[in-house]
C-alpha cells in the first residue's frame, strides 16, 4: 500500500526586480518567485505544486506548506488522490490551523499548493494533463471535489450538475478542436509600469506581429503618464486590438469612476482590480460609474465565497481565477462553476512563475466540459522564466497550445530549481557579488 513519505519545499526566486518585469503601481519592485513543493509516495511517485509570491513572504509559504505537509506524510495514496474532495477538506477545515484564515491568505494558499501536488499525482497515474484529466471526469466525481460550504445559495450540487450535463454535449469535439487550434491568449508583457516608453511602443507592435488580439498596460501611476501611455499603446497598436489596463487595487472608489473615465478616449476594454479585491460594493459602483469600460477582477480573490459575492452583486463583468492563490484544483473548479452559473466570463490571471503553466489547465477544461464557450475569454501571458518548467508554455499566433505532458504543469527543472533557491543557490550568489 502506498503512503505519502515526505513533503519538500523550496523557496525559488528570481532577480526580476533589476529589470523591473513585473512592477506595477503597488508591486514597485517584485522578485517573481515559487514556493516549490514536491509530495513523494514511497512508491517513487512525486506530485508537484507551487504558490507564486513576490519575493520576500516566500519563506512564510514554504514554512505553511511544510505544516500542512505534516497532516499527508504517512497517509494512504490512493485514499488522498482518489478522493481529492475529502483531501482538500483535510487540509482546507483542519480545526487548528483553519484558525490562521479560514480559508484565505498564506495558510489558504499553502493548502492549495498541497491540493494541486496530490492533483499532478492522480493526473500523472492517468498519463493525462491536467486539463484533460479534468475534462474526461465524471460530473459526480466533479462535484464531490467541490466545497459547496457558504456558497450553496449561489451554487448548489444540483446546479452544477445541471452545468456539466450541458457540458457533455460536443465535449469530445471541443477536446479535439482545443488540441488543434489551442486557445485564445492576451499579452501583459508591454505593459509594466516600470518600462520605458520606447520599451512600450515596441512591445507593443511586437505583441500585435505575434498575434495577440488584446494587450494589458499597468496603470495609475499618475493620470499624465497613464494618458501618454496609453496614446502611445493605442498608436502602435491600431484601432482593432483591444487594450486592458490594470491598476492593481489603488483606487478608491470615485478615484477609480474619475480615472477610468478620463482614460475612455483610448476605449480601454477592461479596468482591472481598480481597488481592493474585498471591496464588493466598490466593485458595483464602479463597474456603473465607468461603463462601457468593463470591471474584472479576482487574481488576490481570497476564495469561492468572495467569487459568489462578486457575482452575486453584479460587481464584475469578468472573472480572474489564479492557479494559486485559492485552495487548489478544487476551488478553481468551484469558481469555474459559480462563474458559469452567472454566466460571466473567465479570464485567467497569469503571468507570475509558474501561473501560466498552471492556469492554462482551466481554460481549456472551462472550454470542453463546462461552458463550451471562448466567446470574450482569453488567458493571460507573460513571456517570463518558462524555461524553468519541465513542459513550458506554448503560445503560437495569440493562442495557448493545448499540454500533453502528464501532470498539472508546475514542475520545475531540477537544475533551475537549485540554482535559483534562495539565497544559497549559484545564480542568486552571483547576483549578490554584483
Amino acid at each position: 500500500m502506498s503512503k505519502i513519505s515526505s513533503v519538500r519545499t523550496t523557496d525559488v526566486r528570481f532577480p526580476t526586480s533589476l529589470e523591473l518585469d513585473g512592477s506595477d503601481a503597488v508591486n514597485v519592485d517584485p522578485d517573481y518567485s515559487a514556493a516549490y513543493v514536491e509530495v513523494s509516495t514511497d512508491e517513487g511517485e512525486t506530485g508537484h505544486g507551487l504558490v507564486f509570491t513576490c519575493g520576500r513572504g516566500n519563506e512564510l509559504i514554504t514554512a505553511a506548506m511544510d505544516s500542512y505537509g505534516e497532516l499527508l506524510v504517512g497517509r494512504d495514496t490512493d485514499e488522498l488522490v482518489n478522493n481529492l474532495g475529502d483531501a482538500s477538506r483535510r487540509l482546507v477545515h483542519d480545526s487548528q490551523l483553519r484558525w490562521l484564515g479560514p480559508e484565505k491568505g498564506v495558510s489558504h494558499m499553502a493548502c492549495g499548493g498541497l491540493v494541486n501536488a496530490l492533483w499532478d499525482i492522480r493526473a500523472r497515474r492517468e498519463q493525462k494533463p491536467l486539463w484533460l484529466l479534468l475534462s474526461e471526469m465524471s460530473a459526480e466525481e466533479l462535484i464531490s471535489a467541490v466545497d459547496f460550504t457558504h456558497i450553496r445559495n449561489a451554487l448548489t450540487p444540483e446546479d452544477a450538475a445541471a452545468i456539466l450535463a450541458r457540458g457533455q454535449e460536443g465535449k469530445a469535439e471541443r477536446i479535439a478542436e482545443l488540441k488543434r487550434d489551442g486557445y485564445p491568449a492576451y499579452t501583459t508583457t508591454p505593459g509594466w509600469l516600470g518600462y520605458s516608453d520606447e520599451k512600450l511602443v515596441r512591445l507593443s507592435k511586437e505583441a500585435v506581429e505575434a498575434g495577440f488580439g488584446m494587450i494589458k498596460l499597468k496603470v495609475a501611476g499618475s493620470i499624465e503618464d497613464d494618458r501618454r501611455r496609453l496614446g502611445l499603446a493605442r498608436e502602435a497598436v491600431g484601432p482593432d486590438v483591444r487594450i486592458a489596463i490594470d491598476a492593481n487595487q489603488r483606487w478608491e472608489e470615485q478615484e477609480a469612476i474619475d480615472w477610468v473615465n478620463q482614460l475612455q478616449d483610448f476605449q480601454p476594454y477592461w479596468i482591472e482590480e481598480p481597488t481592493s479585491t474585498d471591496d464588493i460594493l466598490g466593485h458595483a459602483a464602479i463597474r456603473k460609474g465607468v461603463h462601457p469600460v468593463k470591471v474584472a477582477t479576482g487574481e488576490a480573490v481570497h476564495n469561492r465565497i468572495i467569487f459568489k459575492q462578486l457575482l452575486q452583486a453584479g460587481a464584475i463583468d469578468v472573472m480572474q481565477i489564479d492557479s494559486t492563490r485559492v485552495a487548489g484544483v478544487n476551488e478553481n473548479i468551484a469558481n469555474l462553476l459559480l462563474a458559469a452559473r452567472f454566466d460571466v466570463p473567465v479570464c485567467p490571471h497569469a503571468g507570475g512563475v509558474g501561473l501560466c503553466e498552471l492556469v492554462q489547465h482551466f481554460s481549456f477544461f472551462d472550454y470542453a466540459a463546462v461552458t463550451g464557450s471562448m466567446e470574450n475569454r482569453v488567458i493571460e501571458f507573460v513571456d517570463h522564466l518558462h524555461e524553468h518548467f519541465a513542459e513550458p508554455v506554448v503560445v503560437s499566433n495569440g493562442r495557448y497550445q493545448a499540454p500533453t505532458l502528464p501532470g498539472n504543469g508546475a514542475e520545475m527543472l531540477r537544475p533551475s530549481v537549485e540554482r535559483w533557491t534562495f539565497s544559497s543557490g549559484a545564480g542568486w550568489q552571483d547576483v549578490l557579488a554584483r
